[in-house]
């Protein structure tokens, strides 16, 4: 009698579109871009890897919608319908391997270092400065509203004829539409604010508007927090968050995927260690901090790691615990991202019926063959949780930054001759 097939393993479909497993790489910020947005060598070269190591489905690096929501130097934008020609040949090079690939569509709201992006017009839903970066952002007025409702459907649309083969909205990690949808940062008496219903109003107007462009047969997917972590304020609980995903079904997005906190929560995004991403950190984008915050934080930088490294531990499935809640109100797949490194652990995860399918970030940038060897039960470069490459985001391109991985991975690479 032959072996039961792995859940992991076996087909999932979101919206249109059938995956042959359920491992996905989750959205990582390149730092490949032009300094215009435009994609580059790197850029294709970075996805064409993760194709050749058989990824079922890849999600881009958060793609700015409008200049005024760019969060990073080197981001990829999609702000243009001139940037169509060169966001193409990103989906050319995955869909060449046989992968497919969804664009993560972002508005980075509140979260950004003014200095760090050149951008002195920062918007979120309130005036709330950020505790981490000390901005200040203004807040959105309705007809602004409305315009970035725009921004976001007219750039999905440039990536569905750009041949991506769907979109992530992008609503998590304390982003814009994560601003609106938390009550800390949302602090409106008009229709988006007050209530659930009009704390969600801007992501479920986001999504009618991307259908109304792209049509039903073009999968929608949604990235949400599954907790915000914001102790003392005014954060949001699973079961919170769960009844938003459920508006946002109910508003005709083909999926979720859970991560946790804002920037203002610490790590808890990517549990591990945290001395060299601090490090890096410091050099990087935190270099461009005003200068009170940049002194105080190079001083306590060696305190911040110790007590993060003791916060924060690697985990694997560390967002498992909020999935319930989701699970048990959505009908559409529910994809957990959450320090997954071992076949087991996922496995586990699907075989408890807290969630649909798994995905991972650091341990791509380590090994872009990851899903392949996993697969296929062969060695690779494989990720210590050391965070050095989310030290570098924005700074530097997203690579591994631990000496000894990083041998190992240039080394299968040229193996591979790549």
């Amino acid at each position: 009698m032959p072996a039961a097939v792995s859940r992991l393993f076996s087909p999932i479909r979101i919206g249109s579109l059938e995956l042959p497993a359920r491992l996905f790489k989750t959205a990582t910020a390149e730092t490949r871009a032009a300094a215009d947005g435009s994609v580059t060598d790197e850029v294709v070269a970075f996805y064409r890897l993760q194709a050749k190591g058989e990824t079922p489905l890849i999600i881009t690096g958060n793609i700015y919608v409008t200049r005024q929501g760019k969060s990073a130097p080197r981001q990829l934008g999609a702000d243009d319908d001139a940037r169509i020609a060169g966001l193409a040949r990103i989906p050319e090079v995955v869909h060449t391997y046989g992968g497919r690939i969804f664009a993560q569509l972002n508005h980075c709201g509140r979260q950004v270092v003014p200095n760090f992006v050149g951008n002195r017009d920062v918007v979120s839903a309130s005036g709330v400065t950020d505790l981490l970066t000390g901005t200040r952002p203004r807040a959105l007025g309705a007809d602004e509203i409305a315009a970035i409702v725009e921004h976001f459907a007219a750039a999905a649309a440039r990536c569905r004829e750009a041949g991506f083969d769907g979109v992530q909205i992008h609503s998590a990690n304390g982003y814009l539409l994560s601003q609106f949808l938390t009550p800390y940062t949302n602090r409106r008496s008009d229709e988006y604010g007050g209530s659930l219903e009009g704390r969600s109003r801007l992501a479920r107007e986001i999504l009618a508007a991307i259908r109304r462009r792209c049509g039903d047969d073009f999968p929608v997917i949604i990235k949400m927090n599954g907790a915000d972590k914001l102790p003392l304020r005014n954060g949001l609980s699973a079961a919170e968050l769960a009844q938003a995903a459920q508006r946002m079904e109910d508003a005709g997005v083909d999926a979720v995927e859970i991560s946790v906190g804002h920037y203002e929560s610490g790590f808890p995004m990517v549990c591990g260690s945290f001395d060299l991403c601090l490090r890096h950190m410091v050099r990087g984008s935190m270099a461009q901090l005003p200068t009170v915050r940049r002194l105080l934080m190079r001083a306590m930088r060696p305190l911040v790691a110790m007590a993060s490294n003791r916060l924060w531990p690697a985990r694997e499935g560390f967002n498992l615990d909020h999935a319930p809640e989701f699970s048990r109100r959505l009908g559409i797949p529910l994809i957990c991202v959450g320090g997954f490194r071992h076949r087991e652990a996922m496995e586990a995860a699907l075989a408890s019926g807290r969630c649909d399918a798994v995905s991972a970030g650091r341990p791509f940038i380590a090994d872009p063959f990851f899903f392949r060897h996993l697969r296929d039960g062969e060695p690779g470069p494989a990720c210590v949780d050391c965070n050095g490459c989310v030290g570098h985001l924005g700074a530097q391109p997203a690579d591994c930054y631990h000496p000894e991985v990083r041998s190992q991975k240039d080394a299968m690479l040229a193996r591979e001759d790549v």
